[in-house]
């Protein structure tokens, strides 16, 4: 029997909070990859299962996971309302 190696990933995370103060958490490197908590430290335990998750299945698909290039911020004008 072969042994496997365990191997480390560097993933991107992004952790944003919504008005409901609650932790929202995605790996922008697997679609659908997203989870949330109360505290940020349960967003990122949560987010971690969910990547293992998502690992297993490109396991079986046996395809390439998506390559992080980075983040860009862009700004846009709008129109706000007036009161």
């Amino acid at each position: 029997m072969k042994k496997s190696k365990n191997k480390t990933l560097h993933l991107p995370i992004i952790v944003e909070q919504d008005e409901d103060d609650i932790y929202i958490v995605s790996c922008p490197v697997f679609k659908g990859c997203h989870s949330y908590g109360k505290t940020i430290d349960e967003a990122l335990s949560n987010i971690k299962e969910v990547i293992d998750m998502c690992l297993e299945e490109e396991k079986e698909k046996s395809t390439d996971i998506n390559r992080f290039v980075g983040f860009r911020e862009l700004q846009v004008s709008y129109k706000s309302a007036t009161m």
